[in-house]
């Protein structure tokens, strides 16, 4: 029934596509569109939609356009009728046609079009429009991915338009440049700093990819930074505080790293997804930096409404934060968690106890006591865990801790989860000269459900009767040989793999040779205890906020990130030639005329002639420092210069309001403003003279 109304549907609006009225045909599209924003499947309604493209209802050819970018790439062949259409739409004198039209080339799939698509995106990318070069921006990844063999004529357009000037369409040239020739640093070197300045007045998407390049660039064109000072850092949106965030992380001096500290846990306030996102980055951070998160430390304890996978990674970096020093907060912390009703999240955490016992030597004792207490816990989940921490733990002081070893042989009749039960046997066999009478008795419970037990159980069996021969042979022998009789007919051929090399290696016959005389040093062998780390120890080889980082694994598409140079690279690459128009003043070069003397002071002269000189003299050894610093102070510029003219207007509405104040002050204050708008110039080229 519903599928006879769909179809009904359907017909009713092909036959207001095909009326001979606009009106109809508008309100036709206007549905449609509606349908696809639900989700619909509208595709049957491609040929009536495309008979409308030519239309010069301005309005109805916009919704046409807003179709055919859905369906063409699944309509190629009927999408191919009206290529005609399209190309002369993109001399249409409205800029959203003109850059609809590419879109809907762009979204053709047919390698036969690739000339077409060519020449419509350099088209394109000279048009008057930025929003149109920001389309060609777009279409030349689209075209790349299509025609690989374009990449030449591909990258002669993204030169172009790493030239524009345009904020909208920074970004997006940025991404395409990453997307088909990111090896070609050379094309960065001219609009370095133009990408800087526009860096913050682009979009949140656009300053992200800008940022990641800029990284790259940095760290193959800069010397690593050993003493600079960067201006604080002033940003509030969630994905440029991330990609500013590793930045920093992987330009800064160390000094400096606590700048992006406050905006990272501010951003925990936000959406699951965005805070899973940085807790990943911040997890990693903390195991290098812990004092940069330290003083946060309450901002990653766990809330009852955190999903499971927020509260682990929250444990992380209180794991990775502990020390000598609030030990005692964390586990009391971590003594609440235990208790908690998300299973998953109380094993983790008993994990983390683990942790902090084997990095903190001075509660390892406290630690393991908590987690004997533990085994006498209702939840089966719980005591499992803690027996297997239990398990790595005993490894590095075992003769102190027999008791511990056999308390828990007491309760393995009470375990049934299998890890748990293959570990109380791996230490009943490791240890078994410890307890010399409960480690065989253990054995002889195992006969009895050996069959019944998981694989991991059964080899962990096996493993205690070879070694109890080798020790105990007059209390275990039969002991052992049944159980490997056993082994020998199992389903699993691990089991019956081992069951053969370990009959081999302990019971001396004719065919086993040599080996049998190194049983004892074979299996009785000290084993180094493990090492527990944090799951993220290794992450720091990708680039953080990046897809490789947050999955641990390198992506397709993943750029690996340069290590520091040993000496800088040419810095004379980055200077551009400023043509200035006829009459300009040249900031920086000349000195300040006679009628200007009487808004400069003798020390403000001096202090600009010894900045001058400094500058000359360091030139060479701060450049790549300056360099760094205006990658990471463009967020900044504009929020100062705000608030200055905010404090000039301050100040001159108190001048209003005063009463008092003279006219000769007024005319001071006057000239005071004047002089600050003729030294910002000065300022500045200073500073990108630096630069260079």
């Amino acid at each position: 029934m519903l599928n006879h109304c769909f179809l009904c549907r359907n017909e009713d609006l092909k036959e207001m596509l095909e009326s001979s009225k606009e009106s109809l045909k508008l309100e036709a599209m206007k549905r449609i569109v509606g349908l696809i924003a639900k989700g619909k499947n509208a595709s049957e309604l491609f040929p009536a939609v495309v008979k409308n493209v030519a239309s010069k209802n301005i309005e109805l050819k916009k919704l046409v356009y807003v179709y055919l970018v859905r369906y063409a790439e699944e309509q190629q062949d009927l999408a191919l009728l009206s290529i005609s259409t399209f190309q002369r739409a993109l001399k249409d004198p409205n800029q959203l046609i003109r850059a609809s039209a590419l879109r809907v080339l762009s979204s053709i799939r047919v390698p036969i079009i690739v000339p077409i698509m060519m020449l419509s995106i350099k088209e394109a990318s000279t048009d008057l429009s930025p929003y149109v070069r920001k389309t060609a921006a777009h279409a030349i990844q689209k075209l790349y991915s299509l025609d690989p063999d374009q990449k030449e004529h591909l990258i002669e357009v993204i030169e172009k338009l790493l030239k524009d000037k345009s904020t909208l369409v920074a970004g997006s040239v940025v991404m395409a440049f990453e997307e088909v020739c990111p090896d070609r640093i050379d094309l960065i070197h001219k609009n370095y700093r133009k990408l800087c300045n526009l860096l913050v007045d682009v979009e949140e998407w656009g300053q992200v990819v800008i940022i990641h390049m800029l990284t790259r660039y940095a760290r193959t064109q800069f010397v690593s930074p050993h003493s600079s000072s960067f201006i604080a850092l002033i940003i509030c949106l969630c994905q440029v505080v991330m990609a500013v965030s590793q930045l920093y992380w992987h330009l800064a001096p160390k000094h400096e790293l606590s700048i992006i500290t406050k905006s990272l846990v501010r951003l925990l306030r936000s959406h699951r997804e965005v805070q899973y996102i940085v807790l990943q980055n911040i997890a990693t951070m903390s195991i290098q930096r812990k004092g940069m998160f330290e003083p946060f430390m309450k901002s990653f304890y766990v809330r009852s409404t955190d999903a499971t996978h927020i509260k682990t990674l929250k444990l992380e970096i209180l794991t990775n934060l502990a020390n000598e020093a609030n030990i005692s907060t964390i586990l009391r912390e971590f003594q609440t968690y235990v208790k908690s009703q998300d299973k998953a999240f109380a094993a983790a955490t008993i994990q983390a106890i683990g942790r902090c016992a084997t990095n903190i030597s001075e509660v390892t004792d406290t630690c393991l006591n908590g987690l004997v207490l533990l085994l006498s816990n209702r939840d089966e989940t719980v005591v499992a865990e803690s027996v297997v921490v239990i398990k790595k733990l005993l490894q590095t002081q075992p003769s102190q801790h027999s008791d511990i070893i056999k308390h828990m042989a007491k309760l393995f009749d009470n375990i049934t989860v299998s890890m748990a039960r293959a570990s109380i046997l791996w230490l009943m066999g490791e240890y078994c000269e410890h307890v010399p009478k409960i480690a065989p008795d253990v054995l002889r419970k195992m006969a009895k459900t050996f069959t019944s037990e998981e694989d991991i159980v059964k080899l962990q069996t096996v493993n205690l009767a070879a070694k109890l021969y080798l020790t105990n042979s007059k209390q275990t022998k039969l002991l052992t040989q049944y159980i490997l009789n056993l082994g020998k007919y199992d389903q699993s051929y691990d089991i019956r793999d081992r069951t053969r090399f370990i009959r081999q290696l302990i019971v001396p016959n004719e065919k086993s040779g040599a080996l049998s005389k190194y049983a004892r040093r074979i299996l009785m062998a000290p084993k180094p205890a493990p090492v527990l780390q944090s799951a993220f120890k290794d992450r720091d080889r990708f680039q953080l906020g990046t897809l490789s980082h947050s999955l641990n694994s390198q992506a397709n598409g993943y750029l690996e990130l340069s290590d520091w140079p040993a000496v800088a690279p040419d810095q004379s690459v980055r200077i551009v030639e400023v043509v200035e128009p006829a009459g300009a003043p040249v900031f920086g070069k000349s000195k300040p005329g006679k009628s200007d003397e009487k808004f400069y002071s003798d020390s403000e002269e001096e202090e600009e002639e010894e900045e001058e000189g400094s500058s000359s003299e360091d030139s060479s050894s701060s450049s790549s420092e300056a360099n760094l610093r205006f990658v990471l102070t463009s967020f900044c510029v504009h929020v100062e210069s705000e608030s200055e003219s905010e404090s000039e207007e301050n100040s001159d509405d108190s001048n209003k309001s005063s009463s008092s104040q003279s006219d000769s002050e007024k005319k001071k204050k006057t000239l005071k403003n004047k002089k600050l708008q003729q030294q910002k110039p000065d300022s500045k080229d200073r500073y990108w003279s630096h630069a260079v």
